[in-house]
């Protein structure tokens, strides 16, 4: 018999869930799109992704369901238009008579709320909405069809504070430490310290929620601390599965003290933007924006992003690849 789940009405969770028959189904371009599904669904859901991990046949998740709030008309429809940011013609009809059916608050507006509202907030819900988006995506990019989860997702309620907290953190972000697949987990693009190292603010957010409780802490002080955690819990022997090197978890904790050098967190944050872009100061990348918009005939110009890195003078990169290469 299964245990029954554990659900409070404000918590942080441990989620698990693997593919059906542990088949290792997941490639890169898949791993993108879960990705970029999580954080779409953890908006619409109201739900805080603390870290995650992705593997070939699962995934981890740390999330935080906070104390339920208010949500005004105007954020339901917000997280409506994101949850689906590239509507078929029936959903921007649906969006566009639910929007004018809260504003005028007509006669089925209140049904409209209550709909949206209990898809909100639960962990149960923001579970089975992710992983029912993500098998209808890979079952028609793959022509195949049935399920692609193996039974129901599992699930932690972990205290969310202090080392608990931090403990189940770093087990999630050591995943492809302990599966030999890196040495150093920043080197391991989807998994949320890697996703942090990069300067991805949720990210970021998540981080500072781990190491200290609390959002307003510095950057850099919260990535300082984050990877001596993962290199002191890391180094740790354990049995049947790769480990951190513990010559490279003492330069880490007692030379370095958990800071990454300038030019190593500048690769990462890098490497998680696009290849074959533009890089260079905010100004140099201006000068070929319109030209680049031009030569491949786009109605509009590819984003600039600016790096954020401890250096001298600020780096700007042209963010278009990755944009368009999993759509």
């Amino acid at each position: 018999m299964r245990m029954r789940r554990i659900i409070a009405d404000s918590g942080t969770y441990h989620c698990m869930s693997r593919t059906v028959n542990g088949e290792a189904l997941f490639k890169e371009r898949e791993m993108e799109v879960f990705r970029q599904m999580l954080h779409q669904v953890a908006d619409f859901s109201g739900v805080g992704v603390l870290t995650y991990c992705l593997m070939n046949n699962h995934f981890h998740l740390l999330v935080r369901v906070p104390v339920a709030d208010s949500v005004s008309d105007e954020e339901l429809i917000r997280r409506y238009r994101i949850l689906y940011s590239k509507p078929t013609p029936y959903q921007t009809a649906s969006a566009d008579r639910m929007l004018h059916e809260l504003k005028s608050n007509g006669p089925d507006a209140e049904a409209i709320r209550t709909k949206l509202l209990a898809r909100m907030g639960d962990i149960s819900a923001f579970m089975k909405t992710l992983k029912q988006r993500f098998s209808t995506w890979f079952n028609k990019s793959h022509d195949r069809f049935g399920p692609l989860w193996s039974d129901r997702f599992k699930s932690v309620l972990v205290e969310g504070k202090e080392n608990v907290l931090q403990t189940m953190a770093a087990y999630i972000d050591l995943n492809p430490v302990r599966a030999g697949l890196v040495d150093d987990p920043k080197e391991y693009r989807f998994c949320g310290y890697a996703e942090a190292v990069s300067g991805k603010p949720k990210a970021v957010s998540g981080l500072k929620f781990i190491t200290a409780g609390l959002y307003t802490i510095p950057t850099a002080d919260a990535l300082q601390s984050y990877r001596c955690m993962l290199f002191g819990k890391g180094s740790k022997p354990a049995p049947g599965a790769s480990q951190l090197d513990r010559a490279q978890a003492v330069r880490v904790l007692e030379e370095e003290q958990g800071a990454l050098p300038t030019h190593v967190l500048l690769r990462c944050r890098i490497r998680y933007l696009s290849e074959g872009a533009v890089l260079g100061s905010q100004e140099f990348v201006k000068s070929h924006l319109e030209s680049w918009q031009r030569s491949t005939g786009r109605k509009h110009p590819p984003k600039l992003c600016c790096i954020r890195a401890e250096a001298s003078q600020p780096l700007a990169v042209m963010k278009d690849v990755r944009g368009h290469a999993y759509s």
